[in-house]
């Protein structure tokens, strides 16, 4: 897919805060890009200067090599799908659906046949004569986005555009979100705080935090190579180990230091050196837990502890897993038919945790790494942020 959509170095400051600060971007034609972050960290700025509704105090944006960076909002291609769907309340599904079609006083007989083949796309020709106020939220949303579709644009902007619905409904929709893209086949702009949307529907993430661009990728990338420690810990879960670097090993590994717990090895593939003050990130999922020790081969980190808490979640039991002076670390077990006949590891147990050295992530420290840190003790055990990270688990922070 070739370049479609493109940020070239976008700021954009509201008084003294700077929203958007130096964002540039590439997006292809025909991708679902998602932009994903906590809330003020910049991304629905970015959207409503695509969009036309702000404009940037520097930069520029080209959609299929033409700058629109000036042009109005009604002289771009690119139609919104906001949260609160925006539908007019006394017209009909039809008639909201055609209304964008009326304006530019199409002909009728186009009108309608436009109107026909949007509510057999969205699977609403039985409620086309319903108000918004007789169809539930999804329908809603699909009314929505088919009458953004109608007008045929280049991009279509979704801004939080499921924010409003249960949990069942959002993975409904999430479902049909794709399947109307791949009819439709332009490009769709996502943007969400919520991690599982991004994940599920994106081909490509871009990870926002404070008005920059922390990360572009695919969700496989964004998730298994993090390349900082805020987005390690924003998206999905991990266990954060600050420690120093003290030995490089066959020089695509390290030895890492962590305050009162053995030394730790870890595959080096950021290249940091000896010396450097880094987060060890491991998720959850990554981890072994067990009653007894485990025999494992050299390149395997095996620590003891004490199990704190645990819960029960279905398809896997989540421990916390105290492993002394105030550090702990968060295992998810997924449940086989093989445990079945095992004891099971409850509250108190003693037990070990292990990982293989290439499941964990060399991060450089998200704030200044500080000396001082490593000559203090542990700092609480809590949830991990990124702007204040602690020895604990990482949790969900959108």
């Amino acid at each position: 897919m070739e370049d479609f959509l493109k940020f070239d170095g976008i700021s954009k400051a509201f008084n003294d805060t700077k929203a958007v600060n130096n964002v540039s971007l590439s997006i292809k034609r025909g991708e679902i890009f998602s932009l994903l972050g906590p809330s003020g960290c910049g991304k629905t700025t970015l959207l409503r200067m695509l969009a036309g509704f702000e404009n940037p105090d520097q930069g520029r944006i080209l959609l299929d090599g033409k700058d629109i960076t000036d042009l109005p909002p009604n002289q771009r291609k690119v139609n919104t799908v906001f949260q609160n769907y925006a539908l007019f309340p006394h017209l009909t599904v039809r008639e909201n659906i055609a209304f964008g079609l009326k304006l530019q006083k199409r002909p009728k007989e186009q009108i309608d046949a436009e109107v026909d083949r949007m509510l057999s796309m969205i699977q609403m020709q039985e409620h086309a004569d319903k108000k918004p106020s007789q169809i539930s939220g999804g329908q809603k949303q699909r009314t929505a986005i088919a009458r953004a579709l109608v007008l045929k644009p280049d991009v279509l902007l979704l801004d939080e555009p499921l924010a409003a619905l249960d949990l069942k409904l959002r993975q409904k929709m999430l479902l049909e979100l794709s399947l109307i893209h791949d009819e439709v086949g332009i490009t769709f702009i996502y943007v969400t705080h919520d991690q599982g949307e991004a994940m599920s529907l994106s081909d490509r993430i871009g990870v926002m935090n404070r008005g920059h661009l922390e990360q572009v990728g695919t969700p496989a990338e964004v998730y298994e190579a993090p390349k900082s420690s805020f987005v390690a810990a924003f998206i999905g879960d991990t266990n954060f180990l600050d420690g120093k670097i003290t030995r490089i090993v066959d020089t695509e590994y390290c030895v890492i230091d962590v305050p009162d717990l053995p030394q730790m090895l870890c595959y080096n593939d950021k290249k940091l050196h000896m010396g450097s003050f880094v987060h060890l990130s491991i998720r959850p999922e990554k981890i072994q837990i067990s009653l007894e020790k485990p025999s494992l081969g050299n390149k395997y980190n095996v620590l003891e502890g004490v199990v704190e808490d645990l819960i029960y979640q279905g398809d896997h039991t989540r421990y916390w897993v105290d492993l002394g002076h105030d550090w702990r670390i968060s295992v998810n077990r997924q449940h086989t038919r093989f445990m079945l006949d095992e004891k099971p590891i409850q509250w108190k147990d003693h037990v070990y945790i292990s990982w293989f050295a290439d499941d964990g992530f060399m991060l450089d420290r998200y704030s200044e790494a500080d000396e001082n840190l490593l000559q203090t003790p542990p700092q609480t055990v809590g949830e991990s942020s990124p702007e204040a990270p602690v020895s604990s688990v990482g949790g969900d922070q959108a």
